[in-house]
């Protein structure tokens, strides 16, 4: 696959419905288009695999430790401790070679199989890390993939939730803290986290890359084209990043302030 290919899959994913959003070919894509040189045939493979040994676990084991044995025991899917912000770490391609990784990455391949065998699995947009809410016949439940996929209690879900700086009455309300978010917000969440981490590297042309496919991903959102902006001011090329700000203004009118800012900005170092 090349970069070309993968911005028109990323396209058409953008295009289409939430509903049928192809997540697990959206993210390969997504990882291509980072670094078309290597060979995503792991990747593919892994995804077959996890969908092969849940469906079998399925049959008689409880949603929650079918899903946690066969990603996290059976494949050995795990979250990275001890380099956590190492670029391989939200890419795909990578984990599936080193079988670690971030949370919302290795959400993807939990995801991927829980939707092919039809389990009741999807993301959670928790603040500061990633979990997954699956449906038991007890009620839902979240599981961390980063932890093994383990099941997270209520009330760690109320404490982490107030570490991150959420009022007592929020972080008590579980029915917000576990809202199901789509596949495309997953995704996209990944692709926030590898723009942070590029953009505090300062490693502007991942940076563009990641914001540019949020822009493909959601083509009604203004806020990646900023961003590509940034990445693009970053690298010197004043020229593309207002193009990206005239992008911004144009979907969203309500932008247009902290665009016309950044512009008059730019044309200044251009003029």
């Amino acid at each position: 696959m090349t970069r070309e290919e993968a911005e028109e899959i990323l396209i058409k994913a953008g295009e289409g419905p939430d509903e049928s959003f192809p997540l697990f070919q959206a993210a390969l894509a997504c990882a291509v288009h980072d670094d078309p040189s290597r060979d995503t045939a792991p990747a593919v493979a892994l995804a077959h695999d996890a969908v092969d040994r849940l469906r079998r676990r399925a049959e008689a084991e409880s949603p929650e430790e079918a899903v946690a044995e066969t990603l996290a025991g059976d494949l050995r899917l795990t979250g990275d401790v001890l380099t956590y912000d190492h670029p391989d770490n939200a890419d795909i391609i990578a984990i599936a070679e080193r079988r670690k990784g971030l949370p919302v990455a290795l959400g993807v391949f939990y995801l991927h199989a829980a939707r092919e065998v039809g389990l009741e699995l999807y993301g959670v947009d928790f603040p500061g890390h990633f979990l997954l809410r699956i449906e038991t016949e007890e009620g839902p439940l979240a599981l961390d993939p980063f932890s093994e996929g383990r099941v997270v209690l209520p009330s760690e879900l109320s404490r982490r939730a107030l570490r991150t700086g959420l009022m007592p009455d929020v972080a008590s309300r579980l029915e917000l803290l576990m809202a199901p978010i789509s596949d495309r917000a997953v995704l996209i969440r990944l692709q926030n986290n590898i723009f942070a981490r590029a953009q505090q590297a300062k490693d502007w042309p991942r940076a563009e890359r990641s914001a540019l496919r949020r822009a493909l991903l959601n083509p009604n959102d203004h806020r990646p084209w900023i961003d590509v902006a940034a990445a693009r001011e970053g690298q010197g090329a004043l020229a593309g990043a207002l193009q990206a700000l005239n992008r911004a203004q144009t979907l969203d009118g309500g932008a247009a302030i902290a665009a016309r800012a950044a512009r008059e900005r730019m044309r200044l170092r251009l003029n």
